[in-house]
């Protein structure tokens, strides 16, 4: 059975929507990392988007671990003209659309972005990918908020309003079992 290690990578200290903006997560918490480390197994191959944050946490994770080269598919959701925008901007800017954004997220698209479906759909074709080359291995996957979302959407089959009410912190590992339909845990901080 596949298992895929979903780590969120560390924190990027914006106030802001930030989504294909390449930014750097904050990683001087060595003690944080050290305990993420040591807490997924050490037999896994690691993956991660290819934004900077994701990049970094990965190496900071990957220790003796088969590195695979990163993967743009995986990257957080593609906010548009939204991006770098404080939250409040955006809604006084578009009221209606960032509103339903987030109260019902499917094929409601920021200007110049993506969908919660059209991302969720391109993340899912990675996923498949992914799994179809390390199949019945550990996957650690070092995305975004909205990456590892999606995931748990379609591993336990919510809705992406139902999903949104998950928190998923930086530095946390979700463990999801797609072939099993499980969540051995969500947002845990070792």
């Amino acid at each position: 059975m596949t298992t895929w290690h979903w780590i969120r990578h560390g924190p990027t200290h914006q106030t802001s929507f930030t989504g294909w903006r390449d930014v750097a997560a904050d990683l001087s918490d060595e003690g944080a990392v050290a305990r993420l480390a040591d807490h997924l197994p050490s037999d896994a191959v690691v993956i991660s988007s290819d934004l900077t944050r994701s990049v970094n946490t990965a190496t900071a994770i990957q220790r003796s671990r088969t590195r695979l080269p990163h993967d743009p598919a995986l990257r957080e959701f593609h906010f548009g003209s939204w991006d770098g925008v404080h939250f409040s901007q955006v809604a006084d800017r578009h009221p209606d659309l960032s509103r339903d954004y987030w109260e019902t997220p499917g094929d409601h698209t920021p200007p110049g972005g993506e969908s919660w479906d059209a991302a969720a759909a391109r993340v899912a074709m990675a996923v498949r990918r992914i799994e179809a080359a390390h199949t019945g291995k550990h996957i650690i996957a070092v995305a975004h908020f909205g990456v590892i979302l999606t995931q748990v959407q379609a591993v336990l089959g919510l809705s992406a309003h139902a999903v949104l009410a998950h928190k998923i912190d930086p530095l946390s590992v979700t463990t999801l079992h797609p072939e099993s339909g499980t969540a051995e845990r969500i947002n845990h901080l070792p």
